[in-house]
């Protein structure tokens, strides 16, 4: 859920203090927290992570202003529904300072771990999660802003997040063939390449330079054309369900470098076979603050 200020500037950091220790108790009840950070709250530009702006409207957006940005993103996570919307509850109503701007629920259907990978299963019935890294060492690499990147020292160890609403056709998608289902995502429904290499290697995308197994314009392959030097992002997506025909992911990705990651990827995306079958309504850009709450500190003086 993504939250306002409603109360007076002059404190917005001790308030921001108190949210992230809010966030952090909530593991006493068997849920995760945290939260990220919107550039709203920015008003002096030294301390701004430096890539940190309202998420620009890509090619084919429909941003609705009611389930996109906000000056702070929380991120509760747990076993069940319930146990989720307690904690929500309790933060809620411990957070005075703040109003609630929009909210939405997600679940990971599959939800498991593959070699290391986290993998679930999307609104189109295919795996995803394969792109990300194996081992924990590559994840941060990724994910995690370095010293030395021209970000505020209080930033290092932080990560930018992107978050996207995308609502899927999934009636459109379901009356096609398996076949073409395929061919549009550019895999199979298990994650095995169309070529036939295990959803784990690399595709063979030098052998096949004009697409007549996988073809050009298919998502994974304009997304990432070259695997060998994947995207340097790190995804962690989720489904939602709000009736009445509105289904889609909750895309949320990771990074330490928003042009070099997310921003890359969507500006390859152009010409995407995927693009009829899906529509951004919301989300936005945020910013995840280092572990720990020095952070808070810096930020107030």
């Amino acid at each position: 859920m993504a939250l306002d200020l409603a109360a007076t500037r002059s404190q917005q950091w001790s308030h921001i203090r108190q949210l992230a220790l809010m966030a952090a108790s909530q593991n006493e009840h068997g849920t995760t927290a945290g939260i990220a950070l919107g550039v709203g709250l920015f008003d002096r530009a030294e301390l701004r992570p430096r890539q940190l702006r309202v998420m620009p409207v890509f090619p084919g957006d429909l941003l609705d202003a009611h389930t996109s940005n906000g000056e702070v993103l929380v991120q509760i996570a747990g076993r069940s529904r319930e146990a989720v919307a307690q904690a929500a509850g309790r933060l809620l109503e411990g957070a005075s300072a703040w109003r609630k701007r929009w909210q939405i629920d997600g679940f990971r259907a599959g939800n498991r771990v593959v070699g290391n990978r986290g993998l679930a299963r999307n609104p189109f019935h295919f795996t995803e999660g394969f792109g990300n890294p194996a081992g924990e060492r590559e994840t941060l690499d990724r994910a995690l802003v370095r010293a030395g990147q021209g970000e505020p020292d209080w930033a290092v160890g932080g990560s930018y997040q992107v978050l996207r609403i995308v609502r899927c056709a999934t009636d459109l998608w379901d009356a096609e063939a398996p076949e073409e289902q395929e061919r549009v995502i550019g895999r199979r429904k298990d994650g095995q390449w169309l070529d036939g290499s295990p959803a784990g290697e690399e595709p063979g995308f030098a052998a096949d330079p004009r697409g007549k197994i996988t073809p050009l314009d298919s998502h994974v392959r304009l997304a990432a054309p070259d695997r060998r030097r994947p995207p340097p992002l790190v995804r962690r997506s989720y489904s939602y369900d709000r009736g009445d025909g509105d289904t889609g992911l909750i895309f949320s990705c990771f990074q330490r470098d928003l042009a070099q990651g997310f921003e890359a990827v969507q500006r390859r995306l152009a010409g995407d076979a995927l693009a009829k079958y899906v529509l951004t309504v919301g989300g936005g850009y945020f910013f995840v603050p280092p572990n720990g709450h020095a952070w808070t500190d810096v930020l107030a003086r």
